[in-house]
Order: structure tokens, then C-alpha cells, then sequence
């Protein structure tokens, strides 16, 4: 994929501002988050320490999970406290230093928040390789995204040669290296993605063999009518990112011993709890579904990168991003994350265009 230069690196010794912007968590939501659930503020940007680099962050990751911690209830990850920077991975540029591992002028991803600069002491910063791929690619295919799904794939679904996989959510950043992950691997992929223009890209960019528009479906019977119809041969692994009625309707398509990854939970969140309907087919079918979170699994990302920058070198791992220009728009592009108005990675570039 052609990409452009990398921006100039940053010189030792500049003189950056004494003051930043960042987004902070300003109340829970009741429901679906909302812009007043959140708050741009302006903050001084402190003296380093030793051991510590100043990141300037050029782009910020949008993910569902984000979402999930701005509530009080019980999840894999702890609550954004009030007032606490809004979470998340960017990618930037180191543009001071006094960490000896880390040089001014390199280019780092790590879980740094919503803020357009940020002091670190290095842990979790991971470097990345500009002259290979775009530095925001480094949070999408190439990155943690990347990683979610070749561990659910690869590691749960386990698809062999010649075996149908279904793909929720198969359009957005996680589902759409999915996708690909199974194509790789010589497998039949369903993809369900919500409108025309989506299940477009699925099928003509990403190469899924076939997409059914959520969009179209009245009801989960419907849904899983018009998945039947793109494989009457049943499912043999799953790649869920959905939950709910999607996740309903393809239950009752899995075919005996299955395979499920629960990767997501999108339908989910901002809702009162509901409940599957077809989960007995669970036992019926003798499914078995498992839940994952990527950073339970850090040991194999080594292994994960080293595939999807296979993929990439050869042309085969593709993608696409939807990006929102300025911090400001964060909340924005939170939000619209959930209604699905992203195709593939949504990100919010935080330095001015190229």
C-alpha cells in the first residue's frame, strides 16, 4: 500500500509548548455517551524527570473498548475515573529525552490517552517502523487492531483449508484484518457489515467471498435467513464483534464442534442488558466459544506482527481508515464509532495535514 513521507523528525534541544490540549472523562453516560460525557482541557505540560521521554502524539486510536470503561460496571479493564484522561493508543514522536533506550526523533505507539503530548517512563511504548508502513498504521493493521484479531482468528477460530467463516463487524478495523486472516488460510468468509458501501468493501477490497447487510435484515430470523443463503453449508468458526442479535442469528448457522471468538460486544453497550435467545446451541451443536483480551496474551505478539507484516509486504493485508482532524473531534469520533459511521480504522490525526 503506497503511503506518504514520514513527517520530518523532531530536532533535540526544540522548544515545545508549556501547555497542551487533552480530553477528560466529565461525567458517565446514561446510555449512549454523549458530547458533555466528555471535556477538552488545557494543561501544563511538565519537566521531564530521568528515565522519562515527551511524546508529541500525531495520531489517536478510536476502539470500541473505550467505551466500555467510561461506566462503573464490571469489565475486563478498570473505570476512567472523573476527570482522568479518556484512554487509549497513539502514535507519535519522541521529541525529548532522558531515556536512555529511547532517541529524539524516533517514532513510538503506546497507551499515552487523549492528549496531544505526553510524558512517559517507556513502559508500553513500542517503536514503530515508518520507512515500512504509515506511523498510524501502527495502530490499526499493524498494531494492537492487527493483533486482536489474529489471535482470535488464529488462535480460536483456528480455520483450516476449505472451512466458512463468519465475520461480524466485518467492515471495521478488527473484522477487516479478520477477514483477510481466514482468506489467507484458504477459508469460505461471510462477512456481515451494516450498508451497501461496506459490504462493498468487504467483498471487492478485503475479499470476503460474500457480505449480508445488517442493515437490510427486519429481524435476527431475517438476518440469519439471508446468512444461510450465502452459506447453506453451516459455519465452522466465528469471529464475533457484535454480540446480541447478530451473534443470535448466527448461532443456530454454526456447524457441529464450531469455533467462536468473542472479540466485541458493540451491540451491547450504552443499552440495558439483554440476553441471547439462541444460546442453547451452544450445547446443541457442542460450540465452543471463548472470550479474549489481547493484552492477556502479549507472548504471542511477536508471532502476531511477524504474520501481519508478511501479509502487508506481499499486498495482501489491506485496510482503510476514517480519520477526524484535531483533538477536538475525539468525542465525535467516539460516538460515531458505535452507530457505525467508520469504515475500517477510525483514528483522529492530531498534527496538521502533509
Amino acid at each position: 500500500m503506497q503511503h506518504s513521507q514520514a513527517p520530518t523528525p523532531a530536532q533535540a534541544g526544540a522548544s515545545w509548548p508549556a501547555t497542551y490540549t487533552r480530553v477528560v472523562l466529565a461525567s458517565r453516560p446514561a446510555g449512549l455517551p454523549q458530547p458533555d460525557n466528555f471535556r477538552v482541557e488545557q494543561s501544563a505540560a511538565p519537566a521531564l524527570d530521568a528515565g522519562q521521554v515527551r511524546v508529541r502524539n500525531h495520531y489517536l486510536s478510536i476502539d470500541p473498548y473505550m467505551v466500555g470503561r467510561m461506566y462503573e460496571s464490571r469489565s475486563y479493564a478498570a473505570s476512567t475515573g472523573i476527570g482522568e484522561i479518556m484512554p487509549g493508543e497513539t502514535a507519535g514522536q519522541v521529541v525529548e529525552s532522558r531515556h536512555p533506550g529511547f532517541a529524539v526523533g524516533e517514532y513510538v505507539v503506546g497507551p499515552l490517552g487523549w492528549q496531544e503530548q505526553a510524558v512517559s517512563d517507556g513502559q508500553g511504548l513500542r517503536r514503530a517502523d515508518t520507512s515500512r508502513a504509515p506511523l498510524q498504521a501502527y495502530l490499526g493493521a499493524l498494531g494492537m487492531t492487527g493483533v486482536t484479531a489474529w489471535y482470535g482468528m488464529t488462535q480460536i477460530c483456528r480455520p483450516e483449508h476449505g472451512s466458512t467463516v463468519v465475520v461480524s463487524a466485518a467492515a471495521g478495523a478488527v473484522g477487516g484484518v479478520a477477514v483477510q486472516l481466514a482468506k489467507a488460510r484458504g477459508c469460505r468468509v461471510v462477512g456481515i457489515a451494516g450498508g451497501a458501501a461496506k459490504c462493498a468493501y468487504v467483498t471487492q477490497v478485503l475479499g470476503a467471498d460474500a457480505c449480508v447487510d445488517y442493515k437490510q435484515e427486519q429481524s435476527g430470523q431475517a438476518l440469519g435467513d439471508a446468512l444461510a443463503r450465502c452459506a447453506p453449508e453451516g459455519f465452522d468458526a466465528c469471529f464475533d464483534n457484535v454480540n446480541g442479535w447478530v451473534l443470535d442469528a448466527i448461532l443456530p448457522r454454526m456447524n457441529l464442534h464450531g469455533r467462536i471468538a468473542l472479540c466485541g460486544m458493540i451491540a451491547r453497550y450504552g443499552q440495558a442488558p439483554n440476553h441471547l435467545a439462541a444460546h442453547g446451541y451452544l450445547l446443541i451443536s457442542r460450540l465452543r466459544a471463548q472470550g479474549f483480551i489481547v493484552w492477556d496474551h502479549v507472548d504471542l505478539w511477536s508471532q502476531a506482527v511477524d504474520e501481519l507484516g508478511a501479509l502487508f509486504d506481499e499486498g495482501r493485508l489491506r485496510y482503510q481508515e476514517t480519520i477526524a482532524q484535531g483533538i477536538e473531534a475525539a468525542p465525535g469520533a467516539c460516538i460515531g464509532l458505535l452507530s457505525g459511521r467508520n469504515t475500517g480504522k477510525q483514528l483522529v490525526r492530531l498534527i496538521d495535514d502533509q
